[in-house]
């Protein structure tokens, strides 16, 4: 994968969770979309664990990039911890881990046999996906813009705008599956034209996750070098 396509992978993750806030900060908004949103936020927080497999479509006409590539995130919002596997680009090889469990973060790049380790709240990922179910709660507009039909099935469709019009990405707009309360995707529009969709296949509430299981043992891994960054 190209350094642009990562960067803007991470640019994906970076304003799906630069919202992540409190409820309370909501402004006056679409009152039909506050309701379905307010929904989704009281289920997910309601979980003491989430385990989402995703894809990550990335679309740069500029650079005539159309590339997806999946992923699976397990996360525990409580405590802000989380563990995302990213694979190479149409396959199931593992292109890198992240883990975080609030305080280090370590990414994990097998390919290089390296693991970088920064402080969770200064790290160059700039990402933090133990919030990403709840991008909406803060900065942004919002209103119900109707029923959309995808796969069969039919979503609540409800756009973002960033209350703060300097942001290269202008808008957001969220399929929310009605029955479960989830979102079920996010799709980013960027000023360059630019799209980046990022989309859950599966949501499992409440999924083991082992006491080590956000936290990087090099033990685990003979002959990782370990890259201190803090």
């Amino acid at each position: 994968m190209t350094n642009a396509v990562l960067s803007n992978m991470k640019k994906l993750f970076l304003y799906l969770i630069l919202a992540a806030g409190s409820s309370a900060a909501y402004a006056q908004q679409d009152a039909a979309a506050k309701t379905i949103l307010n929904d989704v936020s009281k289920q997910y927080r309601s979980y003491n664990s989430v385990k989402a497999d995703f894809v990550i479509n990335v679309q740069i006409p500029q650079e005539k990039v159309n590339q997806s590539q999946s992923g699976t995130l397990l996360t525990q919002a409580k405590t802000n911890k989380y563990k995302l596997d990213i694979y190479m680009p149409q396959s199931k090889v593992l292109e890198r881990q992240i883990y975080s469990d609030g305080k280090s973060q370590w990414t994990y790049l097998p390919q290089q046999k390296e693991v970088q380790v920064n402080d969770a709240s200064s790290s160059a990922e700039g990402m933090n996906p133990a919030q990403i179910f709840t991008v909406y709660e803060k900065g942004y507009k919002y209103i119900f813009s109707g029923l959309q039909s995808k796969g069969g099935k039919t979503y609540q469709a409800i756009e973002l705008t960033p209350t703060d019009a300097k942001q290269s990405i202008f808008k957001i707009k969220l399929l929310i599956d009605k029955a479960k309360k989830q979102i079920y995707s996010a799709q980013l529009f960027d000023k360059n034209g630019s799209r980046y969709t990022y989309t859950v296949n599966s949501f499992t509430p409440n999924a083991p996750a082992a006491a080590d299981a956000f936290t990087f043992n090099p033990k685990k891994y003979p002959g990782v070098e370990v890259v201190d960054l803090r």
